[in-house]
């Protein structure tokens, strides 16, 4: 490498990452080991090239806030680990998209083997900088490695930082090796750690010891919910997105809890109301009165609650986070990025027919999707549509509508040169689809006859100064609102209410002057409510009533409109005529298969899995079928940890590596995603296989083991 010395030591980190990924991606697997081993090396050798990168200094503040462990950490008490800090700010979807991936990776390696995952938080609003609701969001995500709150951005500077999310490793000495900006390093990021901590592992390096981890919780208890999100209502029912609980609410005006679906532990599973399972939803909408629509967010999914039916489906939606700007597959196939919220538009087809009676003519159904993945507007179309510009719409189709994908705050009268920056809150007038556009702190609005976007209040004219926020009542640009995360349309004063997340209050839009004002509510005492992110709203059938989804402090509230005063929308889970089955852990019966194969008494194992179906269903035509490893032990080693099935097969092969002990015999996890096809209708089929091992033995076997798992799939059962 030349020219160093005109480069900073931040600059030359950028460019041997860089360098190192180009490499990766250029060779074969059989070669990325020795790509790895190389650049290794150069940490022990007297490269000149990056002797600066060497001598840079750097250690967190002193009297910082510091979550999920019992004593502040430093960078010299890190010595001997792989450091992996995760530069994030808790508003950031791109910084929600890596945590999968950061999970995936402490589950494959863990503080014990030598890698250590430390979130640095470094905040874009103001309302980030406080502790509380770092650790708000902290349980709202399920993140339980070591967590430092760097208020002022001083190690973000010290580093250079440029973006969130920007992934900063170190070796066990300490030094900056890598520097990985934006999201979808995963894999990348799996197989460098384990090459570096092998390598490190040779030479002595690696220090095989714990942390003083301790999960940070909450001291106020939180109630029935938890991080309720969006709040939607027909007639006299209403749907909440209980989204800490991973479940939703059929809820009476009345408070009365009819249904519960999902709930417990996270998991993206369709079938009858009890077995269900989701993933952090943030968004609901009625599509009628026994169907519901959930912005399943963190599987990103688009799902079905039929309740009449007593059943869950995935309309869109692969379970994987996807990157496409387009879309336009049907059903299951078209894979989302996280969708956070929902609403229902219903058009005419513009299909040119004649009718008898022009005036009656049907009106068809369209999802609306905020999808804050992508920062687009998407549709959904359950039965298919000619609509703008006479374009035809499929049934089951799922495509973006509005938006080229940019994170900007730009207006346009054409919807496709439009931009959002990442729409979470979504309200329909008749023609108008008021967005909540979190990351520009504006308010906007979308004409559903020709696609056209426009301003309302907040953000900037600028469409690229995302940073234009605060908090001020007033017109257009002149008004300032901070994360905006939910609207609600009221159908009888024809005013917008806006949930200002990070001001902590609620708002009110006149949609005929575009100007915001603040809605001083106090409770029955007359005292000030005091709110935490409120994050969902929705008006009452009368339109005199607003209820609130006060997010951090995990109650919902109903607000008089005339008077401004607020009492809480109690909910009353005793009139269910049953135990959910979500009440308790779910049984694993077909979802979780366990297979005995004694991976830890060989030096090398092969591990066929062949899928067979039964006679009645296939696989889905062009849908990839797909597998990846969920869990595998420290002691062991697979040179592929996801892929495709080639006739319902895939083959493993596993090294088990010297001198790593397994703490646990269930060395393995395998998690398949079929899609299927029978005579009628398509489904998707998920389960996992957990592999148990014997302890090894002290005469291990040199002779590899090769061994098939025969599965058999059909509609109502997976077994071995």
């Amino acid at each position: 490498m030349d020219f160093t010395e005109d480069l900073t030591a931040i600059d030359i980190v950028t460019f041997i990452t860089d360098e190192l990924q180009q490499s990766y991606r250029s060779c074969d697997a059989k070669d990325k080991a020795k790509v790895f081993e190389d650049f290794l090396e150069r940490w022990d050798a007297n490269d000149n090239s990056i002797v600066k990168v060497k001598s840079l200094q750097f250690e967190f503040e002193s009297d910082l806030d510091w979550f999920n462990v019992s004593r502040p950490l430093t960078f010299s008490g890190l010595r001997g680990k792989i450091v992996l800090l995760d530069f994030f700010t808790y508003c950031c979807i791109n910084c929600m998209h890596v945590l999968p991936e950061l999970r995936a990776l402490e589950e494959r390696f863990p503080v014990e083997a030598g890698l250590v995952v430390v979130g640095v938080h470094s905040p874009k609003f103001e309302n980030e900088r406080t502790a509380a609701n770092i650790l708000s969001a902290a349980q709202r995500y399920g993140i339980k490695h070591p967590i430092v709150n760097d208020s002022k951005s001083a190690l973000w500077r010290a580093l250079s930082i440029r973006c969130w999310p920007s992934l900063f490793v170190l070796s066990p000495d300490g030094y900056p090796m890598l520097l990985l900006m934006g999201e979808g390093h995963g894999q990348f990021l799996h197989d460098f750690v384990g090459a570096a901590l092998s390598y490190f592992g040779r030479q002595n390096k690696i220090e095989n010891i714990s942390l003083p981890l301790q999960l940070s919780t909450d001291l106020h208890p939180a109630s029935n919910l938890r991080f309720p999100a969006k709040i939607a209502r027909l007639l006299d029912r209403y749907a909440i997105a209980d989204a800490g609980n991973n479940r939703v609410l059929i809820v009476s005006d009345l408070g009365v809890v009819e249904h519960k679906i999902g709930g417990l532990e996270a998991g993206f599973v369709d079938g009858n109301l009890m077995s269900a399972r989701f993933n952090n939803p943030q968004g609901v909408t009625f599509l009628d009165e026994d169907t519901v629509i959930v912005a399943d967010t963190d599987n990103h999914a688009l799902r079905q609650i039929s309740l009449q039916k007593g059943i869950v489906e995935t309309l869109a939606g692969t379970g994987q986070q996807g990157n496409e700007r387009t879309g336009g597959k049907l059903g299951q196939l078209q894979p989302i990025s996280s969708p956070w919220d929902v609403a229902v538009f219903r058009a005419r087809d513009m299909d040119m027919s004649f009718h008898v009676d022009e005036l009656n003519v049907p009106e068809k159904t369209i999802v609306l999707i905020a999808m804050a993945g992508t920062h687009q507007i998407w549709g959904y179309f359950p039965e298919g549509i000619i609509w703008w510009k006479f374009k035809k719409f499929e049934p089951r189709c799922c495509v973006s509508l509005i938006g080229n994908g940019l994170e900007e705050n730009r207006n346009n009268s054409y919807p496709q040169n439009a931009a959002f920056a990442q729409p979470s809150g979504l309200a329909m007038s008749k023609d108008f689809l008021f967005i909540a556009d979190s990351e520009s702190s504006s308010i906007r609005k979308a004409s559903l006859v020709d696609g056209k976007v426009m301003p309302v209040v907040g953000g900037d004219r600028n469409p690229q100064n995302l940073f234009a926020f605060g908090d001020e009542d007033g017109k257009l640009y002149n008004a300032k609102l901070q994360h905006p995360l939910g609207v609600a349309y009221n159908h009888i004063d024809h005013k917008v209410y806006v949930a200002d997340t990070y001001n902590h209050k609620i708002k009110v839009i006149d949609t005929e002057t575009n100007i915001i004002s603040t809605l001083v509510i106090r409770n029955q005492d007359n005292s000030v409510l005091t709110f935490r992110e409120p994050s969902g709203l929705c008006i009452d059938a009368s339109g005199k009533n607003l209820l609130v989804a006060d997010t951090n402090n995990h109650s919902i509230y109903t607000i008089d409109l005339s008077t401004n005063t607020a009492r809480r929308f109690l909910l009353d889970f005793n009139q269910l005529s049953s135990t959910s089955e979500t009440d308790a852990p779910p049984r694993g019966s077909n979802l979780q298969l366990m297979k005995r194969i004694p991976l830890l008494q060989h030096h090398s194992s092969s591990i066929q899995f062949a899928i067979k179906l039964s006679p009645d269903l296939k696989y889905t035509t062009d849908a990839p079928q797909k597998w990846k490893i969920t869990r595998i032990s420290p002691a062991l080693e697979i040179k592929q940890s996801n892929g495709i099935l080639t006739d319902g097969k895939c083959t493993l092969q596993i090294k088990h590596l010297k001198n790593i002990e397994s703490r646990k015999n269930d060395v393995l996890a395998i998690e398949f995603s079929l899609s299927l096809c029978d005579a009628q209708s398509c489904l998707i089929k998920r389960f996992a296989i957990s592999v148990d091992s014997e302890n090894p033995s002290d005469n291990m076997s040199l002779d590899p083991l090769n061994t098939e798992v025969g599965i058999y799939v059909n509609h109502s059962n997976i077994s071995l």
